[in-house]
């Protein structure tokens, strides 16, 4: 996995995590091994994240797709600060009491977001638990902006699960973004371990509701492998998608930040991703991505003119 910011000290970027018992970092097999970024255009892209003042998931979450990414321009915004009041086990993010909300922050993303020329943009957002709407508001309002001053720019956002924040997540619906995107993470079984502060039930929920309010929006989910899970409990988590009428599924192997997050497993060969994919698209999804190196904004500009299309056919295929 690389990382291409300055690492804070383990145990002051993860202080919730310090008396966790370490465990070992498998070596990764050659499919999981990526290129370090230093490209121009890598650099260019991150002096305009700088220069806006944001943060990206690509560099908070360690992902290891950041060079290929910057070197497309393709920064996935993360918004609301760095400061998560979640406490994954899987998770790079730092984990604590998060600052103010910044409301130059939804200007600041449009502007980055017109610099680098993107046709479609992610945005993506800490947990913020601490919120009276889990920041749904800063969310839509990041989107108003976004669309204001790049009216061609597409817009996917990947929310929290906004628990216990009722009518939340319709603030969100009504500024329209092309894409809601919210990630179950892992199978049911694992959440009292992986995802703590979620519901599994809730989450799912969720996403129907998006779907019920406007039919219209492309909604998506993703999950990590790799992390004891079964394969029926990955086609029993497909299908419940489905049920939720989810469009865009994403599947990638689980990579262990530091020994103090939640262990690997297993890494999940290629040819079983190959074999996942081919389930899910038989369940319906009208997009489905599932590789190793796959994460939710992984070339997301690409596969959102995928959904367009393989939603375009389908409805000339009910015509015929």
């Amino acid at each position: 996995m690389v990382t291409i910011h300055e690492s804070k000290p383990e145990r002051a970027r993860h202080p919730e995590k310090a008396n966790n018992p370490e465990t070992p970092l498998l070596r990764k097999p050659a499919w999981i091994r990526v290129k370090a970024p230093g490209s121009k255009v890598y650099k260019q892209t991150r002096e305009i994240i700088r220069e806006n003042g944001l943060h990206t998931v690509c560099e908070e979450a360690a992902c290891p797709n950041v060079g290929e990414c910057w070197d497309k321009r393709h920064a996935t915004m993360m918004i609301m600060g760095e400061v998560c009041t979640r406490a994954c086990a899987f998770c790079n993010i730092t984990t604590g009491k998060p600052a103010a909300l910044n409301p130059a922050e939804p200007e600041n993303v449009a502007k980055a977001v017109q610099k680098l020329g993107l046709r479609h943009v992610v945005i993506t957002s800490v947990d913020r638990d601490d919120l009276a709407d889990g920041g749904a508001a800063h969310i839509a309002e990041t989107i108003e902006q976004v669309r204001r001053l790049n009216p061609q720019t597409t817009i996917e956002v990947l929310t929290p699960d906004f628990l216990k924040k009722n009518g939340a997540e319709e603030l969100v619906i009504k500024a329209r973004p092309d894409v809601f995107n919210h990630n179950l993470e892992t199978v049911p079984a694992n959440y009292l371990t992986i995802r703590p502060g979620a519901r599994y039930f809730h989450s799912l929920r969720l996403l129907q509701k998006v779907k019920e309010s406007d039919p219209t929006l492309f909604t998506k989910s993703g999950i990590m492998v790799g992390l004891g899970e079964t394969k029926n409990e990955v086609l029993q988590l497909m299908d419940d998608l489905r049920s939720a009428d989810v469009d865009f599924l994403t599947i990638g192997q689980y990579l262990q930040p530091t020994r103090k997050h939640a262990a690997v497993k297993e890494f999940v060969t290629p040819e079983q991703f190959d074999a996942y994919k081919r389930h899910a698209l038989a369940k319906g999804f009208l997009l489905v991505s599932a590789t190793p190196l796959t994460r939710s904004s992984y070339h997301a500009d690409e596969d959102f003119a995928k959904l367009q299309a393989a939603r375009a056919a389908l409805k000339n295929k009910s015509r015929s």
